[in-house]
């Protein structure tokens, strides 16, 4: 069957022999273009000036919409309506503003697939670029620092030999720690040479610098008394039982003197807070709490109080101390959160969370350009949605069957649920921050959005890596790239097996290790704790010694026995496994016939770029020599006549000529000539320098071939004999169209046959293998 319909077959009976006088190609077409792709008549009848280069002329209906939309329509309703239209021609027209390598039909057409992966590649650079930039304008160098600091002075301090907190280990030690080293870390209203810090303030300044935000609360979570069984023989000696905390074992209900929050219990509704996860276990947001005051007296009056008062007792199961300071140097928030678990067998166990979080976001010119990077990043958004609309409509369920079009999904959920808390992020915290201004003597809760501002770093961290390894989908047409994806897909199968076969032994060792050791050595003490010590094992880190002395005989035989069988044998076939299937994948694509590679595509780019400079400056040459008459004026018919021997286009000559020809007389008088000269000259230097750059940058070698069409030009002497630059642009496509169609179908039953050949090489294997056992 002809590739050709009606229209191009008498177009070509038109142009007749003189395509092939063209200098380009004296005889049969050049077979050193590697230009691989099909043609597609369609297209061309669709859009016949798609094979323009330099047709500025807008389409017929492209005008009208123009014109309609240009006539008296604000400048929102254009932008949204040539939104809609690029939306339109994407969903009717591959090559619209959303065209993919999933919307476009580029199943045979290899130089289409590359150049729409290349763009579709640079757009995501750009992307990539200002998420990058808008995931480190979140994040500040001295928020470490930040931490450091106040992790030294209200963990590791500790004033006149007295307990630090990390060193609490009992009731009485909490008590102190409380009276003594908490209360001088906190309230700070003082230099160093007991001069006043604030004049006009009680305000603390920690450190002389970070502001302590409102006062700090202390609360506690209890659990009913006979919460839990006592055995029988032990009744008459022990009185009560406490059991280990749960919610549904927490007492409620008010004790001790009963004048205050302290002794009255109080809903995680009623207080704003939320749970946390301790040591031991997770905690409500409710319970018992006092707020400290301004001063440090009163407040170590209050806790005395309490203490006297026997606030804390054997029904309670964790103390949260909770507080937050504010550094306008450096515009950080941190958050901190000291616990202090009292579990059922006694003593304390300490623990803490500080949280350094930067919740004001515009102060500094920085994070003003960070403001940019959002409307940008959100753009970019809506693009992507768009995007992926178009794919989703045109390939319906299919195109979840894809990873990497799960990982785009997932990527854009992520980016509008982060744009979603930046907004609810910014509300929260200027009402937070007015109603402290409101009221400086209340606990300031900062506990809550500080949690969700480390949820959304954590989540812009998952997002930007997710984003990171997307690159791997737009670098997969090149042949070293895919190595990695046929890798693994290939001995998926294989792993799997494999996976099953090693968690059977690894968690048969994981149970054993937690039994054996898990009442004596820390890194065995949960069955999770076990899992993560085996992981370790295998990367060489672990503690022999520990497991030694847990238990002397069984202790040896579980660690050489693992180290045998799960390091030197079951690692070493996940290696194999891997290295065999990377082995077969190599040279397959070794034995693969080469096809279009970015690098073509650059080249071609380059020859196009050449040949255009080349044709620009023959065009300045040429009007040269129609001024090189030696007369003082120079008329437009006789300008016009000079050039048309030389082959240019009646609208190239009268641009040319109107553009220098002020007065509008059709004649260029010796003044305008000069300036005409003027001028050439200087864009014939510049195209002289960019060619040789040009050049320079690519070879010489590679220069020499490209300039064969000109050179062929300058020695062409027969007006008759050229074509229009049109028509030489359109033989060029149909005949690189034809040639190209030819070699795809080549490469295509080269394809069949080396597919053919693995099986036949399977079977002579096969036979091989019965005749020699």
């Amino acid at each position: 069957e002809s590739h050709f319909g009606a229209s191009e077959e008498h177009e070509l009976e038109t142009v007749g022999k003189k395509a092939w006088d063209n200098p380009v190609y004296n005889g049969s077409p050049s077979t050193s273009l590697k230009i691989q792709t099909i043609y597609n008549p369609k297209s061309v009848l669709e859009n016949p000036y798609e094979n323009f280069d330099n047709v500025g002329d807008p389409l017929p209906y492209q005008e009208e919409q123009s014109k309609a939309v240009n006539g008296k329509t604000s400048p929102f309703l254009k932008c949204c309506f040539y939104i809609f239209r690029g939306i339109r021609v994407s969903s009717l027209y591959p090559t619209g503003l959303w065209g993919t390598t999933l919307t476009e039909n580029t199943a045979e057409n290899r130089e289409l697939y590359v150049k729409t992966t290349l763009r579709e590649l640079l757009v995501y650079v750009v992307f990539l670029v200002d998420i990058c930039l808008l995931t480190y304008g979140m994040t500040s160098s001295s928020a470490y620092y930040y931490t450091k600091v106040m992790s030294e002075l209200f963990l590791q301090s500790s004033s006149d030999g007295r307990i630090s907190f990390q060193s609490i280990g009992s009731m009485a030690d909490f008590w102190v720690y409380a009276q003594g080293p908490l209360l001088d870390n906190l309230y700070w209203t003082k230099w160093y040479n007991n001069e006043s810090l604030a004049a006009h303030s009680t305000q603390s300044y920690i450190y002389y610098e970070n502001l302590l935000l409102g006062v700090p609360r202390m609360r506690q979570l209890k659990v009913k008394n006979n919460s839990c069984v006592v055995h029988d023989d032990f009744r008459e000696e022990i009185s009560g039982c406490y059991d280990v905390y749960s919610e549904d074992k927490e007492e409620r209900v008010s004790f001790g003197p009963i004048n205050g929050t302290a002794w009255r219990y109080h809903s995680e509704e009623e207080l704003g807070g939320s749970s946390h996860w301790g040591r031991l276990t997770s905690y409500s947001g409710g319970g018992y709490y006092i707020d400290l005051k301004l001063t440090r007296e009163e407040s170590a009056e209050a806790l005395q109080v309490l203490k006297e008062k026997l606030w804390l007792d054997r029904g309670t199961r964790v103390v949260f101390i909770d507080f937050s300071v504010y550094n306008a140097n450096i515009n950080l928030f941190c958050v901190l959160r000291l616990v202090v678990e009292f579990p059922a067998t006694g003593g304390a166990i300490p623990s803490w969370q500080i949280r350094t979080v930067k919740l004001i976001r515009y102060v500094s010119a920085w994070d003003f350009f960070i403001v940019a990077c959002e409307i940008v990043f959100c753009v970019f958004i809506f693009y992507y949605m768009v995007e992926e609309t178009l794919e989703l409509r045109i390939h319906k369920l299919q195109y979840f069957t894809s990873i990497w079009n799960i990982l785009d999904v997932v990527v854009i959920l992520l980016s509008i649920v982060a744009i979603g808390f930046h907004i609810f992020r910014t509300i929260e915290v200027n009402r937070l921050l007015g109603e402290l201004l409101k009221h400086p003597n209340t606990y300031a809760d900062f506990e809550f959005l500080a949690f969700w501002q480390t949820q959304y770093n954590n989540m812009n961290a998952v997002n930007l890596f997710f984003a990171w390894i997307k690159i791997f989908k737009y670098i997969s047409f090149n042949k070293t790239m895919t190595q990695l994806s046929s890798t693994l897909a290939r001995c998926a199968k294989d792993i799997l097996g494999f996976a099953i076969m090693f968690f059977i032994v690894f968690f048969a060792y994981a149970q054993l290790g937690y039994l054996l050791f898990g009442t004596q050595v820390e890194n065995f003490s949960t069955f999770v704790k076990c899992i993560f010590t085996q992981f370790r094992i295998i990367l060489g880190d672990f503690d022999y010694n520990s497991i030694d002395n847990a238990n002397r005989v069984l202790g040896p035989i579980y660690f050489v026995t693992y180290v045998f069988f799960v390091f030197f044998v079951l690692l070493n076939m996940f290696l194999a496994i891997i290295n065999d299937t990377y082995s077969e994948v190599k040279e397959e694509l070794s034995s693969q016939k080469d096809e279009l590679q970015l690098s073509d595509i650059l080249k071609q780019s380059y020859n196009r770029t050449l040949m255009r400079l080349k044709l620009k400056k023959e065009r300045i040459s040429d009007v040269q020599k129609a001024l090189q008459n030696g007369t003082k004026e120079l008329d437009f018919e006789d300008f016009k006549n000079s050039l048309k021997e030389l082959g240019h286009a009646d609208h190239e000559i009268r641009a040319a000529f109107s553009r220098f020809d002020k007065d509008g007389n059709h004649i260029l008088d010796e003044e305008e000539q000069q300036h005409m000269k003027h001028d050439l000259e200087a864009k014939r230097v510049a195209l002289n320098t960019e060619i040789e750059n040009l050049g320079k940058s690519y070879g010489d070698n590679n220069l020499d071939e490209n300039l064969t069409y000109m050179e062929a030009r300058n020695n062409h002497t027969n007006k008759a004999s050229w074509v229009s630059e049109e028509e030489f642009q359109v033989l060029l496509q149909r005949v690189l169209q034809l040639e190209l169609s030819i070699n795809s179908i080549g490469s295509k039953i080269d394809a069949v046959v080396s597919k053919l050949d693995v099986p036949e090489r399977r079977k002579l294997k096969k036979k091989d293998l019965v005749a020699n056992p």
